[in-house]
This record gives structure tokens, sequence and C-alpha cells, in this order.
């Protein structure tokens, strides 16, 4: 879908950029590919409810409705992995070969975050009606709550200063062009794309089930979303079912 004032609206002020496309899909005010950009987000979302906090006028803060039609309810990782490319190509255009996707799907630069994806979708019976999906990437902002664990910035990887309107657009048709490749490339190969720059892979990592922390050494994504680790034997986890630890070789938070 070509980019126009129409599709790509640009707010303000609002509490949650995915709330906003949300109530615009239910009032049926918004259909696939509409956008919705926020310069001032005072109430944005995370994963697992947590807050993305983002410096006004500084940052990315983008949301974006798609009509996965394509895609059956059980192949929602398939839009988490092409989302993922897309941010993942978007930042490493500035940011360079350090960056990478952290499961399932964050996006990092070395061992800092620098953006997050969170999708909600709206399901009817058995069909997938629309995601709403929330992209934050950190562009120009330095200072952060300290009680973040691992931001990182765009301004603060590179020393430059960017417009984050026109690098929002920009990744916009990033996550246009990698939707659109979910009907015309096997999902084989777009698979392989995200394990081929997937944070931490074949690389030994902490994490935590419930109450045990254990060391693994991080394998790869499967179809399904699930991460495949390997230590003593191969395991899989669904995304919630474990929390990253550190890296042992840099004992960071991740």
């Amino acid at each position: 879908m070509p980019l126009s004032d129409t599709n790509f609206v640009i707010l303000d002020v609002v509490h949650s950029t995915n709330n906003y496309a949300m109530e615009n899909v239910h009032a049926r005010m918004a259909k696939h590919g509409k956008a919705y950009f926020s310069t001032n987000q005072i109430a944005g979302k995370g994963q697992r409810g947590k807050v993305w906090e983002a410096e006004k006028g500084q940052n990315i803060a983008l949301s974006i409705v798609l009509e996965p039609s394509m895609l059956s309810i059980v192949q929602q990782f398939r839009l988490s992995t092409v989302v993922s490319l897309a941010c993942f190509n978007f930042l490493s255009k500035y940011a360079g070969e350090e960056t990478s996707i952290k499961w399932p799907n964050d996006i990092y630069w070395r061992d800092r975050k620098a953006g997050g994806v969170l999708i909600e979708n709206i399901l009817q019976g058995k069909d997938w009606k629309y995601s709403v999906v929330g992209i934050g990437i950190n562009i120009n902002q330095t200072i952060f709550d300290p009680a973040l664990p691992n931001p990182v910035s765009l301004k603060q990887i590179t020393g430059k200063t960017f417009d984050p309107v026109e690098l929002g657009k920009e990744l916009y048709k990033s996550v246009m062009e990698q939707f659109n490749r979910l009907t015309t490339v096997p999902f084989n190969g777009l698979l392989d794309k995200y394990n081929q720059h997937l944070f931490c892979k074949d690389k030994q990592v902490c994490l935590k089930k419930e109450e045990a922390v254990f060391e693994t050494i991080i394998k790869g994504v499967a179809e399904n979303g699930q991460l495949i680790t390997f230590d003593t034997m191969e395991s899989r986890f669904d995304f919630g079912e474990v929390e990253w630890v550190l890296v042992p070789e840099n004992n960071r938070l991740v």
C-alpha cells in the first residue's frame, strides 16, 4: 500500500497508539494499512503488561492496522516474524551489523534494547480479522529511566540526530513490504532470515523458568514461535514460559 497522508496519521498526544488504533478498527474507521504515529505517547504499552516509556518528540511510537487474512490463528508467529524482520532491516540500515532480533520480537543492538513490538489481535470466532502492530523504537532519546536494564537509542549508537517522523514513515513502508512477502515467499525462507539475525544464537545464556535459573545455548526459533535451546538435551519454550536473565559472557541483564 503506497504511503499517503490518509493512511499515515500523525497524532500530537495519545495515551497509546495501539489503543487508539484498536478504537478506530472497532469503529470501522481503520482498515488494512492504516498507521498511527504519535509524537507524544504518554501511556505506551509493552509486552506482558509492561509500559513503554518514550520522551516526547524523540522516538518512534507507531501502530499499524493489518488484515492477516492469509494466515490462520495458529500461524500468529508468522506475522511476528515479518514484523521483526521489518524492524531489523530498518534499524540495521542505520545501526549496522550488530543489530539483532531478540526472541520473540525485540530489536537489539549489541546487548541493548533499541525497540520492541506489541501485536494485539482481533478475532471473530475462528477468523483472524485484524492485528494492530505497535512498534516503539528509540531514536534521539539519550536519558532513560534508571530502572530500565539496557536501553539504547539510534542517536547513542551513531552520534547523529534523526527526524522521528520521517523514520516512522520509512519503518511503516518496511513493515508493509515484509507483510506482503507472506504471500510471495515461502515462510521457511522468512524464518531462516529471522534465525540468521537471532540475538545470542549459538551462545550460552541464562534463562529462568518459574523459580529455576539454568544455563543453555540458544539454537533458534521454530515455525510455531517456540524458542529452541540445547544443554543436556534439546528443549522448546513458548513465549512467556521462560525469562531471560543474563548473557554469561558479559554478565549483562537482557
